[in-house]
């Protein structure tokens, strides 16, 4: 294997195996010096059990403070949206660092991921491109924050999948659920499980036990042969098959593992979109949530997975049809909402819009009668805000002109939208100033020309 190889597959599988330090105490958002007066968002607003049709959520600094089946009292600048309001989305598999790649065909069916990693094709589109994006200087930070962009187009907030490499972790654009969020660090993450001696898998076991760690991302059982089968019963071995363990993809598993994740009190997250063009079959999703496993969804990556978390929300649907399952929208919902703020430990944060909750929102427009179904439905193109904190860093124009009194960052054409960005979230100061999309694209393009788009 070339040097770059080498190089390429210690960065992919560095995964986060302890604790991270705190940030840095002069960290702070430059976003905050910016604070908005409060104001109220007007539309459907979906709660985890209901939906409110003519609803508001209403908003102070970075928090939500009411959630009102009506008009939010006067005196509140309200944004009459038309459209449905929920959570911010929450991706619960993807890969920060690399998803700049450009979306892959794969040649063939691969046994398990260990065979496509390793192949000709996948160090043509995917290790070749990363080499020449870590030449002198390397771009890791460019990188990162343009697959952030990305995400938070798409209507996340928060997304797993970050290493412990990944750049600037106090200066994320979305929330990242395995680094330090909420002023702590209780999640850890790993790729291979084969590369964890047994200190780090009797360290972590320990920090699991002490409730030090409450989410443990492992990705397991990825491929459709018996190597792929056999990873549950090392992870059991390991002593790390916990009601803390988040077992992402899972395909290979029988139904007996499953049982076994079940008794465990394991989580799992589904990537179907990945596994149905790499392996050709997916994850036993339909019988993992009839024997009540928890579920999430994460979109993976652009080379095998779906540009959005919006889209993968279509692939699962279809897949779970395949397996003769019938799921109701608003439960794919909550498996990126609810569900999935559940699964990461961080439900008394996220996933829900309710009083004293940061202010996560996604507005979508409002083109099917079903508010659910309207999620279900949505594409990247039917995004109209996303709020992190209460700021408005994605939405339209006028919309982000009125709330915050000023020119948006950065003006761009989102499927026929005048759209404004702002990639200013969690800088270290109010005198820093952020790459624009822009330039992360300028930079990006001067050395892979293929770069995998955002606005496409």
């Amino acid at each position: 294997m070339k040097p770059a190889a080498d190089a390429f597959e210690r960065s992919y599988t560095e995964g986060v195996l302890d604790e991270l330090p705190p940030p840095p105490a002069a960290a702070r958002r430059a976003a905050a010096v910016r604070a908005v007066a409060p104001y109220a968002l007007r539309g459907c607003v979906l709660l985890p059990d209901r939906a409110i049709e003519q609803g508001s959520v209403v908003i102070s600094g970075e928090t939500i403070t009411a959630v009102v089946d009506g008009p939010a009292d006067p005196g509140v600048r309200v944004v009459e949206t038309d459209g449905v309001i929920l959570p911010g989305l929450i991706d619960l598999h993807g890969h920060p660092e690399y998803n700049v790649f450009a979306a892959w065909e794969p040649p063939r069916l691969y046994p398990n991921r260990y065979a496509w990693r390793q192949s000709h094709e996948y160090a043509q589109v995917v290790k070749d491109p990363w080499a020449k994006l870590q030449s002198d200087p390397p771009l890791l930070t460019t990188q990162t924050r343009y697959a952030e962009v990305r995400a938070l187009i798409g209507g996340v907030t928060a997304i797993q999948g970050a290493s412990a490499k990944y750049p600037d972790k106090s200066e994320a654009l979305v929330r990242n659920v395995d680094l330090n969020v909420f002023g702590q660090h209780k999640a850890r993450a790993m790729i291979d499980l084969g590369r964890a001696d047994d200190a780090d898998t009797q360290r972590l076991r320990q920090q699991i036990d002490a409730g030090a760690v409450n989410a443990f991302y492992v990705h397991l059982a990825e491929g459709v042969d018996d190597r792929s089968r056999a990873e549950l019963d090392a992870l059991a071995n390991a002593g790390l098959l916990t009601p803390a363990t988040i077992i992402i993809h899972g395909t290979a598993l029988t139904a007996a593992q499953l049982g076994q994740v079940k008794d465990a009190g394991a989580k799992m997250v589904w990537s179907p979109q990945s596994n149905l063009r790499l392996y050709g079959q997916t994850t036993a999703a339909g019988q993992a949530l009839a024997m009540g496993i928890t579920v999430g969804l994460g979109a993976d990556w652009l080379p095998s997975g779906s540009p959005s978390l919006l889209e993968e929300m279509k692939v699962a649907r279809a897949a779970l049809r395949s397996q003769g399952v019938s799921i109701a929208a608003s439960k794919l919902v909550h498996m990126v909402t609810s569900g999935a703020a559940a699964i990461a430990g961080l439900d008394a944060h996220l996933g829900t819009l309710a009083a004293g909750r940061p202010a996560d929102v996604l507005v979508l427009e409002r083109r099917l009668a079903d508010p659910w179904e309207n999620v279900v439905e949505a594409l990247p193109s039917w995004v109209e805000l996303v709020t992190i904190g209460g700021m408005p860093l994605y939405g339209r124009a006028d919309w982000v002109g009125a709330l915050t009194g000023q020119p948006p960052r950065e003006q761009v054409w989102a499927w026929g939208k005048q759209m404004a960005l702002d990639t200013s979230y969690a800088a270290l100061s109010s005198t820093s100033d952020p790459p624009k999309l822009a330039d992360l694209r300028a930079a990006l393009v001067g050395r892979y020309p293929q770069v995998g788009p955002v606005l496409a």
